[in-house]
Order: C-alpha cells, then sequence, then structure tokens
C-alpha cells in the first residue's frame, strides 16, 4: 500500500550547507526593511526553529546565537537580545523535537506557537530592562503569522530531502 501523506516518506538526510543557506535567506529577509508593520514573522527564529526540530545536531544553541548576535547588529538591538531568546528557542525546539515529528505540519505549528511566542515575550522583556517603550500589543501578532508560515516553510525546507538517491533517466523528478 503506497503513503498518502508526503510527509510519511523517509527523507533523505539534511544537507548542513542547505540549513545554513536557508538560515542565511531567513537572515536577509529579517533585514528587509519594514518599519512598524505589524505581523512580520522572524523568519530567523521561524528557520531556527524548523531545523532545531529536524535537524539538532546540526543546527542547534550555537547557530542560535550567532545567527542572533548577527539579527541585533542587523536591527541595531541590544546586543544580545536575538541571541538569548534565539538559544533558548533552540534549546526548547530540540527538547520537543521527538513529540513534533509525529504530528503533521499543521498540527506542528500550533505546538510551535508557543514557542514562537515566548521567543517575542523574551524579546520585550530585554527591551522593558534596557529601558525601552512597550511596543504594543501588536507587536506578538508575529508568532501569529509565523505559526502560519510554518506549513509551507515545512514544505519548502524538505523538498531537496525528498529526490531519490539514484537517479533514473525514465522519471522526470
Amino acid at each position: 500500500m503506497q503513503p498518502t501523506h508526503r510527509s510519511s516518506r523517509i527523507l533523505l538526510p539534511a544537507k548542513s550547507w542547505f540549513a545554513y543557506l536557508s538560515l542565511l535567506v531567513a537572515l536577509g529577509l529579517s533585514y528587509i526593511p519594514t518599519g512598524l508593520a505589524p505581523g512580520v514573522p522572524d523568519w530567523v527564529a521561524l528557520v531556527l526553529a524548523f531545523w532545531s526540530i529536524r535537524e539538532p545536531l546540526r543546527v542547534g544553541m550555537g547557530a542560535g546565537f550567532v545567527f542572533g548576535l548577527l539579527v541585533d547588529i542587523g536591527h541595531g538591538a541590544a546586543m544580545g537580545q536575538h541571541a538569548l531568546a534565539y538559544v533558548v528557542l533552540c534549546y526548547l525546539a530540540s527538547s520537543v523535537s521527538r513529540r513534533v515529528l509525529w504530528f503533521p505540519p499543521a498540527q506542528q505549528a500550533l505546538q510551535m506557537f508557543p514557542l514562537l511566542l515566548l521567543v517575542q515575550v523574551m524579546m520585550v522583556l530585554v527591551r522593558l530592562l534596557a529601558g525601552a517603550e512597550f511596543p504594543g500589543w501588536w507587536y506578538f501578532l508575529a508568532s501569529v503569522t509565523s505559526a502560519a508560515l510554518w506549513v509551507p516553510l515545512n514544505y519548502l525546507l524538505l523538498l531537496p530531502q525528498y529526490r531519490p538517491v539514484d537517479r533514473d533517466e525514465n522519471r522526470p523528478i
């Protein structure tokens, strides 16, 4: 009997270069100036959470720290604000990875929402401790849009792993 759900297939191992390339693309997307637009997802947190769940031995707290510092530098934020939040995100995501992977992507998104919200709460707390003003409740809308993007991002980042091991000239894919 053929599996009907795409995620029930056995995937090839992820390439490290692809994981870090996707993190660099997410970093580039986070550098796009969006002003005070509410609901803009935290691309780096989203991709870090994805790879921390899928490949916890390759992308973990070290990558979260480095990319957090790069986001801090790019946004002119308090140094270490994103780094702290991303390290906690990577730790928690890798802690729940075995459980989360049992579910289809839509249910994974529901489980990732509290982690993505926690990242934003931590960043707001660091900002408030540094003396900044509360950004408003619309700030937390970004965790909702990030969770909503979990499903398409899941399929996009897993595409290279669906390749066949042996190429067949008679098969188009």
